[in-house]
């Protein structure tokens, strides 16, 4: 007979047994040998209208930065931020400092050259009057000096005459030259110095709207230093900076859909104006420049938008989701699951949707399963559980 000893050592046996059955069994369903839970697609022939999404400012494609030319202290500031202002309207006002003044001097000058003229033309009147007299005398006394009525040397007194009524001439052409470029130096400094007055004045270039007051009155600013900024609401647009990667297709004449921050509710139809040839290699975008079909009331500069590109409907070819695209050392591909056996299949894909769906263009089949999400990295040696969510219980 069996004691009542070996009866309890039995039983603490078969319970330790019962334990280790037991651990194995959580071990290699939960703990860290327990197959790795994946959620399976298939992949399925289809196509799909690709689109780009970007975030951008609304920005002015024409916009002015209003200030002088030389430097100077502001006098007056005529307008004020967000007012809106017409080609030609006088905005600010510089200092002139001696600018009136010397234009009055030159105004002085300019009556003087303008005398000198006069005279000058007076002397060579006169002056052409001797030439014509002297001239008259001259062939005279050789007429007589022929005939041997006049001496050698009483022709030749006038023909000497003859000559220097001529040199006076000359002189008097040269004297009313002189004179006249005397006041066209001085037409010309009056005019450079009336440009300075002007600009003086500043004034608005186009019709616009002042978005900056940059000096007040008393303000000292340098030569081109804006005093106000100006931009034309006419020529607003957005620029949307797009991921390089995503940006296959990107040119100008896309249509585009544009959501403004402000206006979440109410997108606005676009198209791509103009594609920058410069990218940013820093945060790896390309820039493009949206324009509104119609202009919206009350967007304001420096305002956040959405922007979205759509693509023609792409050809037909495989699709899977983009979160089943993995990358290993140098290659991308899918896990691919077959006859419960898990192998990594290198592809090649094409464009993407913003729904996350992908152009696989070689590399699978029509109705190959891949996994789509899993809850730790993948391995060729891998155990998997297909299931339908990574997030439901374990049973």
């Amino acid at each position: 007979m069996i004691g009542r000893n070996a009866w309890q050592r039995l039983g603490l046996g078969l319970l330790g047994l019962a334990l280790l059955i037991g651990l194995a069994f959580v071990v290699m369903r939960s703990g860290p040998l327990a197959p790795t839970r994946v959620t399976v697609v298939k992949a399925t022939a289809g196509s799909f209208a690709p689109a780009l999404f970007g975030i951008g400012t609304v920005e002015a494609r024409r916009a002015y930065l209003i200030g002088p030319t030389a430097a100077g202290r502001v006098r007056r500031v005529a307008v004020d931020v967000g007012d809106s202002v017409k080609a030609g309207q006088l905005l600010a006002e510089m200092d002139p400092v001696d600018l009136d003044e010397r234009l009055a001097a030159l105004d002085a000058s300019l009556a003087r050259a303008g005398s000198a003229v006069a005279g000058a033309q007076a002397q060579l009147k006169d002056a052409k009057a001797r030439q014509e007299l002297a001239a008259i005398n001259a062939r005279r006394y050789v007429d007589l000096g022929e005939k041997n009525f006049m001496s050698a040397g009483a022709v030749e007194a006038k023909l000497q005459e003859q000559v220097s009524a001529d040199a006076g001439g000359s002189a008097a052409e040269a004297n009313l030259a002189a004179a006249r470029q005397d006041l066209q130096r001085l037409a010309a400094d009056k005019a450079g110095l009336r440009q300075q007055r002007d600009n003086a004045r500043l004034l608005a270039p186009v019709d616009g709207l002042v978005t900056a007051r940059d000096a007040e009155a008393g303000s000292t600013v340098v030569a081109g230093q804006a005093v106000l900024r100006l931009i034309d609401p006419a020529s607003l647009w957005v620029k949307v900076r797009f991921d390089q990667g995503r940006s296959n297709g990107l040119a100008a004449g896309l249509p585009a859909r544009i959501v403004l921050r402000a206006a979440p509710d109410r997108p606005l139809a676009g198209k791509v104006l103009r594609v920058e040839a410069l990218s940013d290699s820093v945060t790896e975008e390309r820039i493009a420049q949206v324009a509104f079909e119609t202009l919206p009331t009350g967007v304001s500069v420096g305002e956040l938008a959405e922007v979205t590109l759509q693509f023609p409907n792409t050809a037909p070819a495989l699709l899977v989701p983009n979160a089943s695209i993995k990358r290993r050392g140098e290659q991308t591909g899918v896990w691919r699951v077959s006859g419960g056996a898990l192998g990594f299949a290198p592809v090649r894909t094409g464009l993407a949707s913003l729904d996350g769906q992908v152009q696989v263009l070689d590399g699978l089949k029509d109705g190959d399963a891949v996994v789509v999400y899993s809850e730790k990295d993948l391995a060729a040696d891998s155990r998997i559980q297909v299931v339908d969510a990574i997030a439901k219980a374990r049973p």
